[in-house]
């Protein structure tokens, strides 16, 4: 597979943080419940994921995320540590499929799938430079 040394079949990895206001609905949106907001369990999960095939890649190459699917199952309170545990399950052609879970020590709050692409970051950063000075 480009950009990877050996192939991560079953790589893991768990990041985890504290939940602050900052990662509610509630710091962008007064009105809704201070509780730990998708987006921000969404990239837990991300991170993750992208720290369990890290060292598995080329120099110069990271991934990045082309595809996900999750089910965000319980709200979690402030103050909470949620810990996202990202496993690689599969690899077809140039993608890493992943399963993806969060905890918040309470109880299970999200579960899913998530796709990432090795990228070669100099050829990627080319490309979105060129994007930049397409668009004006």
């Amino acid at each position: 597979m480009n950009g990877l040394n050996e192939s991560p079949l079953g790589a893991t990895f768990t990041a985890s943080l504290e939940v602050t206001r900052e990662l509610t609905v509630a710091h962008f949106v007064p009105h809704m419940p201070e509780v730990y907001g998708t987006p921000f369990m969404i990239i837990l999960m991300e991170t993750a994921a992208a720290q369990a095939v890290e060292s598995y890649l080329k120099k110069g190459w990271v991934t990045v995320g082309t595809g996900i699917n999750i089910s965000h199952l319980a709200a979690t309170p402030l103050g909470l540590m949620v810990a996202a545990t990202a496993t690689v399950v599969s690899m077809a052609g140039n993608e890493i499929h992943f399963s993806v879970s969060a905890h918040d020590g309470v109880e299970a709050i999200g579960e899913g799938k998530h796709v990432r692409r090795p990228v070669e970051v100099s050829r990627f950063m080319k490309r979105v430079n060129a994007k930049k000075e397409r668009g004006g």
